[in-house]
């Protein structure tokens, strides 16, 4: 019984260091730099970084610092829509809301695709998962596209420890949700059941998975993947560049 006792007090403890080990984050206001994305009204940067948040804090891979701590402390910061912190400001920011990184987001390109799909009939409402999609045999069908500019900030030094530019996308048959915790609400509500709205989706799980990637799994394989999207990206912005 003893034995047994001591083993369970060992496995606590460990459970606790590898929770008191997760990487501490805040998650600032995002802010918008696309002409194309219409659906963006004042408050939509908050309800975003709120459900960003929400996601983070699902995966349990991170310990996410609420949303209030870190209004209070940017009210007298410095942290611009650029991603940047100043140097003598980052330390008392992190002090102030027990977070080590601040993650920024910027929506830097958005824009949306309606193609034929053929004859016949397009039938609308259909909800798989939760949410609505278009799914049928003809008529017409939008694709959506965004583009989010990813900074992670230490809060101690005001150094950019990650960036990445990550994109999110309508699929044929829509998006697979690993789970939908980040509900569109507020002025992102009629964005709900749209291509923006899925294309919203998949970015804040791709910015999710990016993260737990980079600054928790941190394996070779993960970073190759990533790696590997961001060269395609990068090829596929300079294809598009005409001089």
């Amino acid at each position: 019984m003893i034995k047994q006792s001591f083993c369970a007090a060992l496995l606590l403890l460990g459970s606790g260091a590898v929770l008191a080990d997760r990487p501490v984050l805040a998650v600032a206001e995002f802010t918008n730099d696309a002409t194309g994305a219409v659906w963006w009204r004042a408050g939509v940067g908050r309800e975003l970084s709120g459900m960003l948040a929400n996601e983070l804090a699902a995966i349990n891979a991170f310990t996410v610092v609420e949303r209030s701590q870190l209004d209070h402390v940017l009210r007298e910061q410095d942290l611009g829509a650029s991603g940047r912190v100043r140097p003598d400001t980052a330390a008392e920011i992190g002090q102030l809301t027990g977070a080590g990184y601040i993650v920024t987001g910027t929506v830097t390109d958005y824009s949306e695709n309606t193609r034929r799909t053929g004859g016949g009939v397009n039938m609308r409402g259909i909800n798989i998962g939760g949410r609505s999609t278009n799914i049928g045999v003809g008529g017409q069908r939008t694709e959506a596209y965004i583009a989010v500019d990813i900074r992670v900030i230490n809060a101690t030094t005001g150094e950019i420890a990650h960036v990445r530019t990550v994109e999110g996308r309508t699929q044929d048959g829509g998006v697979s949700l690993r789970a939908q915790t980040g509900r569109f609400g507020g002025n992102l509500a009629h964005a709900s059941d749209t291509p923006a709205g899925e294309a919203i989706r998949a970015a804040l799980i791709e910015i999710t998975d990016y993260l737990e990637c980079e600054m928790v799994l941190q394996t070779s394989a993960c970073r190759a993947k990533y790696q590997q999207r961001e060269d395609t990206r990068r090829e596929r912005t300079r294809d598009a560049i005409r001089f």
